[in-house]
């Protein structure tokens, strides 16, 4: 809005002077209008600049550690800042509805009180030093919210019971299709849940300190909607804001990173032996074309869903899981770890009742460590536009191995992995990644010509920085 005033006063002030300029009998000038078919950027919002080269990591407060409360896991930020984190994503930590509710502590999506603070957790005063801890460090909070729906016991129902859908019978109505009878929906086509919803996602930054928000089910909750709102919140300062959806649209006005969905569904399917690398290309071939270049796309091997619903990461993934990882710090995307995963933790967690992460040393934590700190510092993996293309460099063997580049301007590296569970000898008929090299996990020089190929190992994988 604000540059479109300023080229409406521009524009005007420019045929002002004009006239006072010219003869009186002179002919005038005519203005032309900006051209329908120039180009425009179609992410019109501003990232944080703390966003830019930045790894999320989504914590599960209630199965972090035993106590399961914020200053139990506040005693672990230092490892989080060590392991490479910069955006700690809090799943809901409001109070949960005891109506209808799921197992015995409940789902966290099932939220009775937006200004509330769920007493599982601690208090208030203990989440503002954990967020106070975070920043500290130069870590960033975000709360995961729930506004598509309420709990059955909210005080909204009984408050604003017009608030809310209804279905044929006018009876209040989980989200449709879905088995999540613990929660009813909320009904965005009246403005006043509207204005609520935004007034309590404001006091959350303005008043507690939270720097943004991953936003459930985005894709329910109308657009315009979530366009306002993020308009609202940059008002009180710059936030980060990530859906839980997976579509360009978001990404105009509303929300910095959206879901890579289909990209996991094709890493599982290769490691399960159902697809191979060709379900890559097709992901990244749309990611170039029809997603916006400054869109940050949340790239991930596992979440609060697939760990709950549908897995550990050795099922998921098996033996395939460390390229998948990989993949997931050097390609395009914004990078996840959930809870755990620096631990191998090796079971799926509860959703509805107490069961703590188990913690021990793991390869896990030293790989990550690396893939951090590889993208901290190499610019051309940093996210959306501040990074590099992905360029796909041509293997002999395309449907084993994913090999392509991402340079920079200062810095790049050159990426193969053997997404397959048998050896490959790999050559490479293409110049585009001759150069010279440091095996970023070997640390040994290597230099690529017309001649040198490679002989890789199942599930083997090789990223090499530009030297």
């Amino acid at each position: 809005m604000r540059h479109t005033l300023h080229a409406i006063f521009s524009l005007g002030l420019t045929v002002a002077l004009a006239a006072c300029n010219a003869p009186a009998d002179a002919e005038r000038q005519s203005v032309v209008a900006p051209s329908p078919h120039e180009p425009a950027p179609y992410v019109k919002l501003d990232h944080p600049e703390w966003s830019r080269d930045a790894v999320l990591y989504e914590l599960n407060v209630r199965q972090f550690t035993d106590e399961g409360t914020f200053d139990a896991a506040r005693a672990h930020l230092p490892r989080l800042k060590e392991l490479g984190a910069d955006i700690i994503w809090l799943m809901p930590i409001h109070p949960i509805g005891q109506k209808n509710r799921k197992g015995g502590l409940g789902s966290y999506y099932a939220v009775k009180d937006y200004y509330g603070v769920n007493p599982e957790f601690g208090t208030l005063d203990d989440l503002k030093e954990f967020i106070d801890a975070a920043h500290a460090l130069d870590m960033h909070v975000i709360l995961d919210w729930v506004a598509n729906h309420t709990a059955w016991d909210n005080a909204l129902v009984t408050e604003h019971p017009d608030w809310y859908d209804r279905d044929w019978k006018g009876d209040f109505r989980p989200t449709p299709w879905w088995d999540w009878s613990d929660i009813i929906d909320l009904d965005y086509s009246k403005p006043q849940v509207r204005e609520y919803m935004s007034a309590a996602m404001k006091y959350w930054v303005e008043e507690v300190g939270v720097d943004g928000f991953r936003c459930d089910v985005a894709g329910y909750v109308p657009l315009e909607f979530w366009n306002n709102v993020r308009r609202e919140l940059d008002a009180v300062k710059p936030v980060f804001m990530l859906a839980e959806w997976e579509t360009r649209d978001l990404h105009a006005h509303a929300f910095d990173a959206t879901y890579a969905w289909s990209l996991s569904n094709a890493m599982q399917s290769i490691a399960h032996g159902e697809g191979d690398v060709g379900g890559l290309f097709g992901y990244y071939s749309g990611n170039e074309s029809a997603w916006p270049r400054d869109a940050y796309r949340m790239a991930y091997t596992s979440n609060h869903d697939y760990n709950s619903w549908h897995g550990t990461d050795e099922e998921l993934y098996g033996d395939a899981l460390h390229a998948a990882m990989v993949l997931t710090f050097v390609g395009e995307g914004m990078p996840l770890i959930y809870s755990g995963q620096e631990a191998g933790n090796p079971k799926r967690l509860e959703f509805f009742e107490k069961d703590t992460i188990e913690w021990r040393d793991h390869p896990n934590d030293a790989l990550l460590k690396k893939l951090t700190a590889l993208k901290h510092e190499t610019k051309a993996l940093w996210n959306g536009s501040a990074g590099a293309r992905m360029v796909s460099v041509v293997n002999s063997e395309p449907s084993k191995v994913l090999s392509f580049v991402r340079f920079g301007k200062t810095d790049g590296v050159f990426a193969v992995i053997n997404f397959t569970g048998e050896s490959q000898n790999t050559s490479f008929p293409q110049s585009l990644h001759h150069g010279r090299y440091i095996d970023y996990f070997s640390g040994e020089e290597t230099t690529f010509d017309e001649s040198t190929g490679l002989s890789l190992t199942p599930w083997e994988y090789r990223i090499y920085v530009k030297q």
